[in-house]
């Protein structure tokens, strides 16, 4: 058995939801599929799978391998790429898609350095928080915030962020300071719109309990930054990452509210549609970025460049 193409397959498998799916994807047979899978299960002694006529479910040993699997698929055709396109100088057009805060706060000032030391590469930069469709609107990258990963997609993390509750000194003083969750209840909230906790905020305590409070919310809103600005004015408490807030909340505008309870952490990603055949040009990007952000993220550095305004 060719044990790394069992992985690709079985992650291919899980990642498009059905056997017939994953073998449209890698040009082959269902039948192939099934028996790689099979080959893989009685390898390893263990059920991957859970199999009924509607749908597959992971096992707790399928969940496991699938997330190691993933990484090293990734880590291979990075190997192979990096060997491939070591000789090809990147040129041509590049379309990226970022979303609209972040992009503006934390890549265009990335975008001059890069766009030195690789002038060949045409930058085409699309920012909006909208998910887009790689494949279907012609991306060859994208940047992500997200906690999930990508199930379709090669995503490789650049930088993570908090999530931080908070409020403005003003806020405060006319409303009062929630510390706990339940708190919250009783408070003008702003939610962003395209968050997967909706109006249900959900918080872990240091003892590792999960606290879910449903908010009243007094305004929803697409944009980060239309959250923040509320913030600030001393309308309501919000929560935002911090790469968006940090300078805020270093310079006291904004204020942390219950540190005893955190928020999920987001990951930054680089999301590229396919791990086979990576372009030159979509590959120094994606390490260009990874290298922009190794270490602790600019936006948690106490010594960070402030925000204008």
């Amino acid at each position: 058995m060719d044990r790394l193409r069992a992985f690709e397959v079985f992650v291919t498998v899980v990642a498009r939801g059905s056997f017939t799916r994953a073998a449209e994807a890698l040009d082959t047979s269902p039948a192939n599929v099934t028996r790689y899978v099979n080959e893989l299960e009685a390898h390893l002694g263990t059920r991957l799978l859970n199999r009924s006529s509607r749908k597959l479910s992971l096992t707790e040993s399928g969940e496991a391998l699938y997330e190691r699997g993933r990484a090293i698929l990734d880590e291979v055709a990075e190997a192979e790429a990096a060997a491939s396109s070591a000789s090809v100088q990147p040129r041509g057009r590049l379309r990226i898609n970022a979303p609209l805060s972040f992009g503006i706060l934390h890549l265009a000032p990335l975008w001059p350095r890069f766009m030195e030391a690789h002038p060949e590469v045409e930058l085409d930069v699309s920012l909006g928080d909208r998910v887009v469709d790689l494949v279907e609107e012609g991306y060859d990258l994208a940047i992500r915030i997200s906690r999930g990963g990508s199930t379709t997609h090669v995503a490789r993390k650049l930088a993570a962020s908090r999530n931080v509750v908070c409020a403005s000194p003003a806020y405060l003083r006319r409303y009062g300071r929630p510390e706990v969750p339940a708190d919250l209840g009783a408070h003008r909230c702003v939610r962003y719109t395209y968050a997967a906790m909706a109006d249900e905020w959900h918080f872990t305590d240091e003892a590792g309990k999960v606290h879910v409070v449903k908010v009243s919310c007094v305004m929803h809103t697409n944009n980060g930054d239309t959250a923040r600005a509320m913030a600030l004015a001393g309308q309501g408490i919000t929560w935002q990452p911090t790469f968006l807030i940090g300078e805020d909340l270093r310079e006291g505008r904004l204020v942390a509210l219950m540190p005893g309870y955190r928020l999920p952490d987001i990951d930054v990603l680089a999301i590229y549609p396919s791990r086979r055949h990576l372009s030159a040009k979509v590959r120094v990007m994606v390490d260009f970025l990874a290298e922009a952000f190794r270490g602790m993220p600019p936006w948690d550095r106490a010594g960070s460049k402030k925000r204008a305004g």
